[in-house]
């Protein structure tokens, strides 16, 4: 590891924005179960295993009064990378909490000293991998989620997050009407989770192949600018991540799709011929 990535690993421990959580905070821990015994281990041991079944952190519920100290909407955003996205939304939007999400934490840096050095009250950065959410985040915690420029995850759709899993980790702490937001660069993604909603009945407010050529006007337009407020949608054009920035000046279209998460009953995987779109 490079002094520069350790350098900034320490100053991560000193930002009170950025939250850190252990292993140990979000994971709960067995002993001298089956797992242990066929790991050499004895059932009687008092050697700690984790099996990977999620335990609440402290936080989890609490962002509002403990973290934010106000009761404004709070924002997610998954893989928020350097926190471009997190930081210039909640700049515009003083009134509204938002959290950037990232397992890296030379990315977070970036974001938590910008918050930290501007003394930004309504932003916080959760350094966690995306599987451990549910540990962090109460019911009807959270009113959006934003998914910017993800990995399509070609051929494992489990890790894909818009899939049926990762749609049901959201609705454990979405808020009724709770909106999903996905901008990116992948066809492939974008026409996955539009299939997603369409098979699970989940209402569109807003869908977009190319946001920056024929359907800017008809995001203008769209439903979501009566839910999210026309802010929201002009933010899509105005907000730009490192990558996204890239993807254009190479002719790479920029996709957006919004939906709500209610739903009854089990989310169902799409039926749908990824074979048309390569990304």
């Amino acid at each position: 590891m490079g002094k520069d990535k350790l350098r900034k690993f320490r100053e991560n421990e000193a930002f009170s924005c950025l939250l850190q959580p252990s292993a140990d905070e979000v994971l709960a821990v067995v002993k001298g179960d089956d797992r242990a015994e066929e790991n050499g281990i004895g059932r009687d041991s008092d050697v700690p295993m984790r099996d990977g079944t999620l335990k609440a952190h402290p936080i989890k519920g609490h962002w509002a009064s403990d973290f934010f100290g106000n009761s404004n909407p709070i924002v997610v955003e998954l893989g928020c990378g350097k926190g471009e996205y997190t930081i210039d939304l909640a700049l515009r939007n003083p009134s509204i909490n938002y959290i950037g999400v990232d397992i890296k934490g030379a990315r977070l840096w970036k974001g938590a000293k910008f918050a930290e050095e501007h003394h930004l009250p309504n932003v916080a950065f959760l350094r966690t991998r995306i599987e451990f959410i549910e540990a962090l985040f109460g019911k009807d915690e959270v009113s959006e989620v934003w998914i910017t420029f993800a990995d399509p995850q070609i051929g494992r759709e489990k890790k894909r997050l818009t899939s049926p899993l990762f749609l049901e980790r959201y609705r454990n702490f979405l808020k009724p009407g709770g909106i999903v937001h996905l901008k990116t660069d992948s066809r492939y993604l974008h026409e996955y989770s539009r299939a997603i909603a369409e098979q699970n009945e989940l209402k569109i407010l807003a869908c977009a192949t190319d946001i920056y050529g024929a359907d800017r006007q008809r995001l203008l337009e769209s439903p979501l600018a009566s839910v999210s407020g026309s802010d929201a949608v002009r933010a899509l054009f105005e907000v730009q991540t490192f990558y996204e920035k890239q993807y254009l000046a190479k002719g790479i279209d920029i996709t957006y799709l919004a939906f709500t998460i209610d739903h009854e009953g089990a989310y169902l995987s799409p039926d749908w011929d990824e074979s048309l779109y390569e990304r």
